[in-house]
């Protein structure tokens, strides 16, 4: 009989064990290296509003059009990142260039919902 056969019942007892916390230990979000999530590069953008339009309508749209959008003045702008909303805001101006005031950030469990 050869040395590498195994008995069945051991083979089926190893495939039964439940895996330990050692075995998911290199993906454990605690062991990323921080200067590598660091430097991983995102979208970043802020939502004014939306809306729908016909391909006819868009078709005419000209140098000085209005298009609607459905957000009242004065309502918070929503911060995206990769087309996620995370926070809302205001726009400022900084030394000349337009900002974002966050005056609401969206709760992590509550982005995990529109994933």
């Amino acid at each position: 009989m050869n040395d590498t056969t195994e008995n069945p019942t051991e083979q089926s007892a190893e495939e039964d064990k439940l895996p330990t916390p050692d075995d998911f230990d290199m993906s454990h979000p605690s062991n990323i290296n921080p200067d590598v999530l660091q430097n991983i590069s995102v979208n970043l953008s802020i939502e004014v509003g939306r809306t729908q339009i016909r391909i006819k309508d868009l078709m005419r749209l000209t140098q000085g059009s209005v298009v609607e959008l459905d957000r009242i003045a004065g309502e918070p702008l929503d911060l995206l990142v990769n087309d996620t909303v995370v926070a809302q805001g205001e726009v400022v101006l900084v030394n000349d260039r337009y900002g974002i005031r966050l005056t609401r950030v969206v709760p992590s469990t509550e982005r995990l919902k529109s994933i």
